[in-house]
């Protein structure tokens, strides 16, 4: 029987080869795009349609003074409670037996609603497709019993995959281990997140990582209240209206009448 898996990232032991970040390209054959040098060893700048590995670079001055480089694998947090399933009026984004978050291109409509649901900024829309892709946890790996292209390809073991229970449990000795500001980030907000970090830093110390990731209320409020009421009204005159036709049958088109002169009134 399948069971909930924890990819584990450790931030601690990533040098930035951008091995995993070559690793998911290749096994998803993802085409490259034309980037600008911004000025970092980042590339490209941000997760893109076809990119949804990104080894993020930053520099970063600590208490003491001391320049330090920062590398952060970027993608997708696989949420319990996640916002874009949430959103997705075609079930095209969907949570798997191992509770990774999926997609199902065929199913996009490109509403982009997810784009704009998800705190973490993940999924991204294609114009030329007309479809939004994002990272699926390998699944089509995971059903073969094999691990996420990305981990594979780590040589540090900064990426892991395992049982929920047993990633989590590593994640926190690791961070106590670590001390000074090292922490387990992803198991506390959205139910848990199927990709957790241990942060040498502070949360906040990390670009594009909000600190306290929220589903949009907007989008809670919808879900949760405005929809189902609307199809319960929707639900309501459907009844109505066949209570009607069972009661009263269909309505006929009113019979014309004409003029004793044989003209139409």
């Amino acid at each position: 029987m399948s069971q909930e898996l924890i990819k584990l990232i450790d931030l601690s032991r990533c040098t930035a080869c951008r091995g995993c970040q070559i690793a998911c390209k290749q096994w998803n054959e993802l085409p490259a795009s034309r980037t600008k040098n911004t000025g970092s060893y980042q590339n490209p700048p941000d997760l893109q349609w076809n990119t949804w590995t990104l080894i993020r670079f930053q520099e970063h001055v600590d208490r003491g003074g001391n320049l330090k480089w920062l590398f952060r694998k970027d993608g997708c947090m696989h949420c319990t409670d996640a916002a874009c399933a949430k959103v997705c009026p075609t079930e095209a984004l969907y949570h798997t037996e191992f509770g990774n978050v999926s997609l199902n291109v065929d199913k996009c409509i490109g509403c982009k609603a997810c784009v704009f649901a998800c705190p973490f900024g993940v999924p991204k829309f294609n114009e030329a497709t007309n479809k939004i892709y994002k990272c699926d946890l390998c699944y089509t790996r995971l059903q073969g019993n094999q691990l996420p292209a990305c981990v594979l390809s780590c040589p540090t073991g900064a990426l892991q995959i395992g049982p929920k229970a047993a990633m989590l449990d590593k994640a926190y000795k690791r961070a106590k281990a670590l001390g000074g500001d090292a922490s387990v980030y992803g198991d506390k907000f959205v139910d848990g997140t199927h990709v957790v970090y241990v942060l040498p830093e502070k949360v906040e110390v990390y670009d594009h990582l909000p600190k306290h990731p929220q589903i949009p209320l907007q989008i809670i409020v919808w879900k949760e209240f405005l929809k189902p009421a609307g199809l319960l009204v929707a639900g309501a005159v459907v009844a109505g209206a066949f209570l009607h036709y069972i009661t009263h049958g269909p309505k006929m088109p009113e019979e014309e009448t004409t003029s004793e002169g044989g003209n139409k009134s």
